[in-house]
């Protein structure tokens, strides 16, 4: 398997390793636009594999701090009280870079900058940029992709 993340289709798409398309998921990437740099906030372009999948058999809108699980459920009340966090939940694909001075080492090293494909409660913004650099999906989509990728699986984060 191998992903294609479109940033102008605002959309990830899932292809058999033969190139045959499998599925696409509106996503959202970041407000900031595409950029490699650390603490830029923007979705980094480039050649990725997946390095690790966190959150195997978590229930549907767990949520996750530095990759952990806290215990917690999201549910619409936790929004309200606190509406300006980048929710992590369900599942998450942690990416890194694999061209060396562009998205990985350095300042612009996409693994360092924590960047994930995982769930997200603003389920009404997919489809437009709104994230932190993430790529942020559907929960029930987050699980079905995950459980179709391996770690190693390549991610190419492209502008078209």
């Amino acid at each position: 398997m191998h992903i294609k993340v479109s940033i102008r289709e605002q959309k990830l798409h899932l292809y058999l390793d033969d190139n045959v398309w499998l599925r696409s998921y509106a996503i959202s990437t970041a407000r900031k636009g595409m950029g490699q740099n650390k603490g830029s906030f923007c979705t980094p372009l480039g050649q990725h594999i997946v390095r690790a999948k966190i959150g195997k058999g978590a229930p549907l809108n767990a949520q996750f701090s530095s990759r952990r699980l806290t215990g917690k459920i999201w549910s619409p009340a936790m929004s309200e009280s606190n509406s300006q966090e980048d929710w992590i939940l369900t599942r998450i694909l942690w990416l890194s870079g694999l061209e060396v001075g562009f998205n990985r080492l350095g300042n612009q090293d996409t693994m360092q900058r924590f960047i994930y494909i995982h769930g997200t409660n603003d389920l009404a913004h997919l489809g437009e940029p709104t994230s932190q650099g993430c790529i942020r999906m559907d929960n029930h989509d987050i699980i079905e992709l995950f459980d179709q990728i391996h770690v190693g699986d390549h991610v190419l984060i492209s502008e078209i």
